[in-house]
């Protein structure tokens, strides 16, 4: 059982954190690749490999060994899943491709129904980062971000953006 994501500052402050994340960190690119791949229900080689990077750059050798017809076929299974459990585990087939780097995939064709898991993002709900995710921890965490997210009257992306922004103003000491 995972324990509970605790969100660690007032939830009053959720807009003004995301806003302050600001719009440029949203790869126009990235964020186009994604609303494509949900209007095509599947991402092809190039964006799957440009979401990937803008993830994790250091995977970008790892993620260019899957082919065009591997990534069709597990990001379409992705896509077309309703379960979170599925969808992930779809994703984990590719090579490179670990829960951070699924969720990016899955977020961005997906923006308002799937939280970005990152280090900075657990750390604002009072979780420390791992080496690798089970399929279960990314499961709690997509319920628990959604769950806080409809408590308080945002969208996933905007409480995913104020996760981020909140741990980046700790270790800067903001």
């Amino acid at each position: 059982m995972t324990r509970p994501f605790v969100l660690q500052f007032e939830p009053a402050e959720i807009p003004t954190l995301a806003a302050r994340f600001g719009p440029e960190a949203d790869d126009p690119a990235v964020v186009a690749a994604g609303a494509r791949a949900r209007e095509r229900g599947h991402y092809t080689r190039p964006a799957f490999l440009r979401v990937c990077r803008w993830k994790s750059p250091r995977s970008g050798p790892l993620v260019a060994r899957n082919g065009a017809a591997a990534i069709r076929r597990q990001t379409a299974a992705a896509l077309a899943a309703t379960d979170d459990g599925e969808r992930m585990a779809a994703l984990l087939e590719l090579e490179g491709v670990g829960v951070p780097t699924a969720s990016v995939l899955l977020h961005f064709a997906s923006p308002d129904g799937c939280p970005i898991l990152d280090v900075r993002a657990l750390d604002a709900l009072g979780h420390a980062g791992r080496s690798t995710y089970p399929v279960a921890y990314w499961v709690a965490y997509c319920a628990a971000c959604r769950a806080l997210a409809a408590e308080h009257g945002v969208s996933v992306r905007t409480l995913d953006k104020a996760l981020w922004q909140w741990s980046a103003d700790q270790s800067r000491g903001a």
